[in-house]
């Protein structure tokens, strides 16, 4: 990398800073709003310690999709599945894939070329969820959310049932993936259930 590229290295990097404060719908075990950055951060770490249960996969290349997976929620925010649902049922057109691609780009402007094509070329493969690599970020992804639903101080009205149909076309096909889906939706019942006992009980 030249020296004189350095200065869009420190643009791109200011600009995703932006993910330390975008939040998600989520909340964590101490009832804080959760960042995409925290989620982005469990979802690494996920792929970390579940790595000798696929040692077909290249390592490095599943970080990186995990990494990038949401950096363009840098720019407009995070739009939770629940709101894409809705939005959909209302005949919205333009999708969050789409939008967040043009976010995507807009946000990697200052990067070199190469940089740039790389982390796009990443993006796509992860949104296509085509490769072995891709299809574990995706299954991980859904199990993060899901998992931080669960543990999470959430709001009253939480909708923890939202989330037994959630993802589950991405969680489905992979062994391991699939028997810790099980355990979550045990988890987001047995939450379902409380909650609904704290409703019929104030």
């Amino acid at each position: 990398m030249d020296s004189s590229e350095l200065p869009g290295v420190l643009a791109f990097l200011r600009a995703a800073e932006r993910l330390k404060g975008t939040t998600r719908t989520g909340f964590t075990s101490t009832g804080q709003q959760e960042s995409v950055a925290e989620h982005t951060w469990r979802l690494c770490l996920m792929a970390l310690v579940l790595r000798q249960a696929f040692p077909e996969i290249d390592f490095a290349k599943l970080v990186k999709i995990c990494i990038i997976h949401d950096l363009g929620e840098a720019v407009h925010g995070d739009v939770s599945a629940p709101e894409q649902a809705r939005r959909a049922a209302a005949g919205a057109t333009a999708g969050k894939a789409e939008q967040e691609r043009r976010d995507l780009l807009e946000l990697l402007t200052p990067l070199p070329p190469a940089v740039r094509d790389e982390i796009t070329a990443l993006w796509d493969e992860y949104e296509a969820a085509q490769s072995l690599e891709a299809k574990l970020a995706k299954g991980l992804d859904k199990l993060e959310t899901i998992m931080q639903h669960n543990q999470g101080l959430n709001p009253s009205d939480f909708d923890y049932r939202f989330n037994l149909g959630y993802g589950r076309q991405h969680t489905a096909d992979i062994p391991i993936i699939a028997q810790l889906r099980a355990m979550l939706d045990e988890e987001t019942e047995a939450r379902a259930r409380k909650a609904d006992a704290d409703d019929a009980h104030p």
